[in-house]
């Protein structure tokens, strides 16, 4: 099952101090991008991690891709800290433009975020998750399941990269052409649930440009 990811900031130290263990620390939410408002969340985010970080250009950063894509969008509070980028090929899927606000780096959000893609790529029947990961940051990826392809390493946007790749075990309960009309065309991530389409079935057939 897929739904938002929510749980409670455990008062880690950020750059902007300590958060006070108390009843209403900031929830920490991950889920799919919906709208625009939160695929803009996820554009900022990016563009403070690899535009203001790194030096990235806009062109580099915002590829052509991002209408081809799901979004995954993590929330501290009322806060975008986090986002990842899902593409999807026939036999793999492939993870990318994992940014994390430095804010935020320490509050759990990250592996919160790649555990939901995870969990979202189990969910719609896929066996290989394959990435790109600077060299620095491969042995945090070996954490959460992935290896090194042992491919030659290459370049881009001034960093050096390596392929890694992690093998899955499709949910049990997969999003398959068994599961239903009425369950594939629910909102990305959100099959578990009635969506409009579902209330609209309460409705009797109109067939307002058929033949009567």
């Amino acid at each position: 099952m897929i739904s938002d990811t929510r749980r409670r900031m455990n008062g880690t130290k950020s750059s902007l101090g300590r958060w006070p263990k108390i009843s209403n620390q900031p929830a920490m939410v991950v889920k799919v991008a919906q709208d625009s408002e939160e695929l803009m969340k996820v554009f900022a985010v990016r563009a403070a991690v690899y535009m203001g970080e790194q030096g990235s250009p806009y062109a580099e950063e915002f590829d052509g891709n991002d209408y081809t894509a799901t979004h995954v969008l993590g929330m501290v509070g009322d806060e975008p800290a986090a986002a990842m980028r899902i593409r999807y090929f026939a036999d793999f899927v492939k993870i990318e433009r994992m940014a994390v606000l430095k804010t935020y780096r320490k509050s759990g959000i990250t592996p919160d975020v790649i555990n939901f893609t995870i969990d979202l790529c189990r969910r719609k029947g896929y066996r290989k998750i394959y990435g790109h990961s600077q060299e620095r940051l491969v042995p945090y990826w070996e954490r959460h399941g992935f290896k090194s392809m042992n491919r030659p390493e290459f370049i881009f946007s001034d960093h050096r990269y390596v392929e890694i790749e992690r093998n899955l075990e499709p949910d049990p309960d997969h999003i398959s052409i068994q599961s239903g009309p009425m369950v594939i065309i629910r909102p990305e991530g959100e099959w578990h649930k009635p969506g409009v389409m579902d209330r609209s079935a309460t409705r009797p057939p109109t067939n307002p440009t058929g033949d009567q």
